[in-house]
């Protein structure tokens, strides 16, 4: 499992994290506060407070390709 956070600043960048998440395979959920939600829900992820950086739980230990897709939206 792999974690980090990323902060997600507009409608478009919501819906290119969706469009990437969903080519993969693996669970991946994003908590904000006490919510949990699936990162391929576009729904869900519309619920979270998007202002503030979102904590990302990637479910798999072979997601190299999958974080360098995200980079531009990780805080580092």
């Amino acid at each position: 499992m792999k974690t980090f956070n990323l902060l997600l600043g507009s409608i478009n960048d919501v819906k290119d994290f969706v469009n990437t998440v969903s080519k993969y395979d693996f669970d991946v959920d994003l908590t904000s506060g006490r919510y949990v939600v699936d990162a391929k829900s576009i729904m869900g992820i519309f619920s979270l407070d998007l202002s503030k950086p979102i904590k990302v739980e990637v479910h798999s230990d072979d997601c190299d390709a999958f974080v360098a897709e995200l980079d531009k939206f990780i805080i580092k």
